[in-house]
């Protein structure tokens, strides 16, 4: 394993919405650690898609596998080549996907928004394709939202060569970097919500970093359902939850003492 000094904490909850719809969580995460680095992404499947959540997770997947990959073929993240080769190995495995699953997959179920980041003792790399919120050392920067509400899929690459492609947002000597977080979209709806509090909350708070299930319970509290009794009217008044968007976040913080 790397010796990068980092603690990290993630966790997904599904939308209000979603779940009033009768739908599935359609964003996913995934974070992984090798001897060469560490890359994190949490992507987030389009809402029209039926089966839009088993892109978002293969994807996720394979967005940080190919990085890693990559890394152990001592290829540089600060080459521009990095992206290029990484969202070419995504874009591989989405066509294999869709040739096993029939052409209408593509708007079905592989459709997803990318916001990652991978990190080696040397370089810190973020990068998207699509909307999505993160926030490096407290300074917080949203992507999107785009016209029509219709973000660029890293998949629209197969139906048109070249049409999107995974953009770098900032790339920082890894010893400069304290806390990065990475959301969906419904991470910036989380973070207009005065009930919540500022979203410096996640990177600076021990509790989500020495309780592994912390992050989701905060999540999953915020969302849930409640009844309000409201005494002059005499009746009792269910309040939804806060998020009306399925809302997922990785977040890495660096270890106290270690440099």
């Amino acid at each position: 394993m790397s010796s990068l000094p980092f603690e990290l904490a993630a966790a997904t909850v599904q939308g209000r919405e979603h779940a009033r719809a009768g739908r599935n969580n359609q964003d996913a995460f995934w974070a992984r650690e090798s001897e060469h680095g560490l890359a994190a992404v949490v992507t987030d499947g389009c809402g029209s898609g039926v089966q839009s959540e088993l892109g978002a997770q293969l994807g996720a997947r394979r967005v940080v596998e190919g990085a890693l990959s990559l890394l152990g073929l001592r290829m540089p993240v600060d080459s521009p080549e990095f992206l290029q080769r990484l969202g070419a190995d995504v874009l591989c495995f989405l066509q294999a996907l869709s040739g096993e699953l029939g052409e209408r997959a593509i708007g079905e179920a592989l459709l997803f928004t990318v916001v990652g980041a991978v990190v080696t003792p040397e370089h810190t790399l973020v990068f998207s394709a699509g909307d999505g919120l993160w926030a490096l050392n407290g300074e917080v920067h949203r992507l999107g939202p785009f016209p029509n509400n219709a973000p660029p899929y890293l998949a629209y690459g197969l139906l048109k060569p070249g049409a999107v492609s995974l953009k770098a947002h900032a790339l920082r000597s890894t010893a400069e970097v304290d806390s990065l977080l990475l959301g969906t979209d419904g991470v910036s709806d989380l973070a207009g919500l005065a009930e919540v509090g500022p979203l410096s909350q996640f990177w600076s708070e021990d509790r989500y970093f020495s309780n592994p299930d912390a992050l989701r319970r905060r999540l999953s509290l915020l969302n849930r359902e409640s009844v309000r009794a409201d005494f002059p009217a005499r009746r009792l008044e269910r309040v939804p939850g806060l998020l009306s968007d399925d809302t997922t976040l990785v977040v890495l913080r660096r270890q106290q003492g270690r440099a």
